[in-house]
C-alpha cells in the first residue's frame, strides 16, 4: 500500500491513492505498524567516514506516513550501544504522555537488546511534523519525518500541488558526537560547531567529496509542489530559499496558515513548514540553500548547505545558479518574517484563544556559570528558567507522577523569578551562579494558562526555539527588550496567532504563548537547542487530570521500559 512508501519524495502514486477522494472500500482510520531497528552503520559524509547510529540502517531515518485518526504502532528494537528513546515532536499524544518519548521524563530508556512499541493515535492534527532520538546528542543522525494527511476526502485549504516532497535540514560532525560533547563537558565548555549542514542527510557539492552526496528534487515546468520543510539541527535557527523562485508558506508546526509568499524561509530547530512551490522559471537547476541566522556573538557553523532544484530534461552539466539569503544577523528579516505567521481561523480550522486566563507565568531564560573543580576555568557552563538548572531525575516523571513515588521531583519550580532585574540591559557577567533541581510546575486540568519567556544578558542574549510537548500553543506577542506587563498585552493578537509547538524566543526579547492544559499528564518543556537543554534549559509540566476517566491519563502500556 502506498502509505508504507518510505524516502523523501513522494511520487504520483502516493498522491493518486489518496487524493482521488473517498472510495467505498477505504475505512476512515486504520492501523499502521512501522518497524525501528536501531542499528550503527557507517556513513561517509565530507571525506570521511565514521559509524552512526541510523534507524532501519537509513540516515535520516524512514518517514512516517499517517492519515489524521490514524493509529500507528511503531516497535523501536534497540541494536546500538546506547540507550534509546524517540519523541514524536508535536503530536499531542492525547493522555498518552507513554508513547511522547523523552527519555527519564515519560519513559526510561530502551536498553541495548530491547524494544518498546509506542502506540499512537493521531487525533485533530494534519500537516508536518517530525520524530527524534531524545536522549544525549543521539538526534544528531536519529530522525525523520512524520507526514499527517488529511482525513479522506478532506482537501488541503490551499491549491492541491502535483507533488510533495520532504525538505529535512540537519547538521553532521566529522567526529563522533558523543565523543565531543563528553570532552567539552569535562572541560566545562560548549562543544565545537557542526562540520557542515545537511539537506536530507547530503550537504551538497559546496563541500568536500559532497557532489554525490546532494539531494535533487526533479520538477516539470508549470506543476506546483509542496515542500515540507523540517529543521532537524540541534543548534542552528535556518533561513532557506530557492534561486529565483518564491514560496508560498501554507502550514507550520502542522498548524495550516493565512498563505504568504516569501523570498525566504526563517525556520528554528523543532519547527516545520510547508511551502508551494511553483516551477515557473526558466527551465534550468537550481540551488535550494541554508544557512544560519544569528545575531548574537555566538559562534555558528556558518555554512551554506545546498541541493538542487532541476527542472526536468536539464542536463545535469548545467551550474545552478545560488539563491540570495539573508544576511546571517538580519533581525529584521527575522522579526518581519514571523509577524507575518497567522493562523488560518476559518469555521473548519478556528483558531481557539483562551481570553481569560487561570493562570500567569514568567520564566527567564539564562546562561550561567556554576563551580567545577575538573572544569578548565573552574566554572562549568550551565543554562536556566527562573534562574534553576534543571536535573534530570533517574525514574521517569511520569511514572513518578502516576505511581506517586516520592523523592523524584518536587512541584514548587517558580511562576515567576525570585529576584526581578532589567533582564535585557547590559551584559550580566558576575553572580552567574544557577539553583539546581528537579522542579516541576503543576497546573489545574482544564485551566488557561499564560506563559511569558523572556530572554536576559547573562553573559550573552540569544535567540532560544521553545517547545512544549503535549500541546500546541498560540504565540500571542513577541517583543525586544523587556517584557512590560501593562502595556504589551494590549498588543496581543487574540483573533488569528500562530499555533505552534515550538516558538523562537527573539534575541534580547520576549515571546507570550497561550494554551489550555487539557491534556493530562507530565510534559517537558525546553529550549531545542540542544547544548542548552543538555546544560539545564529545560522544565516540565504536571498537568493534573480531570473529574472523570476520559479526563485522565491512561494506564501505562505492559512493554514500558523498566528503570
Amino acid at each position: 500500500m502506498a502509505i508504507l512508501l518510505h524516502g523523501s519524495h513522494l511520487g504520483l502514486l502516493f498522491l493518486l491513492t489518496f487524493f482521488v477522494g473517498p472510495l467505498p472500500f477505504l475505512v476512515e482510520s486504520a492501523v499502521k505498524e512501522y518497524q525501528f531497528d536501531i542499528q550503527v552503520k557507517n556513513v561517509s559524509r565530507l571525506c570521511n567516514a565514521k559509524p552512526i547510529v541510523t534507524v532501519n540502517g537509513m540516515f535520516p531515518g524512514p518517514t512516517i506516513y499517517v492519515r489524521e485518526g490514524d493509529r500507528v504502532l511503531i516497535n523501536v528494537t534497540n541494536h546500538a550501544q546506547y540507550n534509546m528513546s524517540i519523541h514524536w515532536h508535536g503530536l499531542k499524544q492525547q493522555r498518552n504522555g507513554w508513547a511522547d518519548g523523552p527519555a527519564y521524563i515519560t519513559q526510561c530508556p530502551i536498553k541495548t537488546g530491547n524494544s518498546y512499541t509506542y502506540d499512537i493515535t493521531v487525533t485533530g492534527q494534519r500537516g508536518t511534523l517530525w520524530w527524534h532520538a531524545h536522549i544525549l546528542w543521539l538526534r544528531a543522525t536519529v530522525y525523520g519525518a512524520f507526514v499527517i494527511m488529511p482525513k479522506l476526502g478532506t482537501p488541503f485549504p490551499f491549491p492541491q500541488p502535483y507533488l510533495e516532497a520532504n525538505i529535512v535540514l540537519g547538521e553532521w560532525w566529522n567526529s563522533d558526537v558523543e565523543t565531543i560533547v563528553n570532552q567539552a563537558n569535562k572541560l566545562g565548555l560548549p562543544p565545537q560547531a557542526s562540520d557542515a549542514h545537511t539537506i536530507n542527510g547530503k550537504p551538497g557539492p559546496l563541500f568536500p567529496c559532497s557532489d554525490k552526496h546532494t539531494y535533487a528534487l526533479e520538477v516539470e515546468s508549470g506543476k506546483t509542489y509542496l515542500l515540507r520543510i523540517i529543521n532537524a539541527a540541534l543548534n542552528d535557527e535556518l533561513f532557506f530559499a530557492i534561486a529565483g523562485h518564491s514560496l508560498t508558506v501554507v502550514e507550520i508546526d502542522a498548524v495550516y496558515t493565512k498563505p504568504f509568499t516569501t523570498t525566504a524561509i526563517l525556520i528554528a530547530p523543532g519547527q516545520t513548514t510547508n511551502v508551494l512551490v511553483k516551477a515557473d522559471q526558466a527551465p534550468g537547476r537550481y540551488f535550494m540553500a541554508a544557512r544560519p541566522f544569528m545575531d548574537a556573538p555566538i559562534p555558528v557553523d556558518n555554512k551554506t548547505v545546498t541541493a538542487i532544484l532541476q527542472y526536468k530534461g536539464i542536463p545535469t552539466t548545467i551550474l545552478p545558479s545560488l539563491p540570495t539569503l539573508p544576511l546571517p544577523n538580519d533581525t529584521n528579516f527575522a522579526l518581519s518574517y514571523n509577524n507575518k505567521l497567522r493562523s488560518l481561523n476559518t469555521p473548519l480550522f478556528p483558531t481557539n484563544v483562551p481570553i481569560k486566563i487561570d493562570r500567569h507565568l514568567f520564566y527567564t531564560i539564562g546562561l550561567g556559570a556554576n563551580p567545577c573543580a575538573s572544569c578548565l576555568n573552574g566554572t562549568q557552563l550551565t543554562a536556566s528558567l527562573n534562574n534553576i538548572t534543571f536535573v534530570m531525575p533517574k525514574t521517569g516523571l511520569l511514572q513518578a507522577h502516576y505511581f506517586k513515588i516520592p523523592g523524584v521531583f518536587t512541584a514548587d519550580f517558580p511562576d515567576r523569578p525570585a529576584v526581578p532585574f532589567n533582564y535585557t540591559g547590559v551584559p550580566l557577567t558576575a553572580n552567574l551562579a544557577t539553583t539546581l533541581g528537579t522542579r516541576l510546575s503543576k497546573l489545574a486540568f482544564n485551566s488557561t494558562v499564560e506563559l511569558v519567556l523572556q530572554d536576559t544578558n547573562m553573559l550573552t542574549v540569544e535567540s532560544h526555539p521553545f517547545h512544549l510537548h503535549g500541546y500546541n500553543f498560540f504565540v500571542v506577542g513577541t517583543g525586544i527588550g523587556n517584557f512590560d506587563p501593562k502595556n504589551d498585552p494590549l498588543k496581543y493578537n487574540l483573533i488569528d496567532p500562530p499555533e505552534r509547538n515550538t516558538v523562537g524566543v527573539p534575541t534580547g526579547g520576549w515571546a507570550a504563548i497561550r494554551f489550555r492544559a487539557d491534556n493530562p499528564g507530565v510534559w517537558f518543556m525546553h529550549c531545542h537547542l540542544e547544548l542548552h537543554t543538555m546544560w539545564g534549559l529545560k522544565m516540565a509540566f504536571v498537568v493534573e487530570n480531570g473529574k472523570s476517566a476520559e479526563e485522565s491519563i491512561l494506564p501505562p502500556p505492559a512493554d514500558l521500559p523498566p528503570c
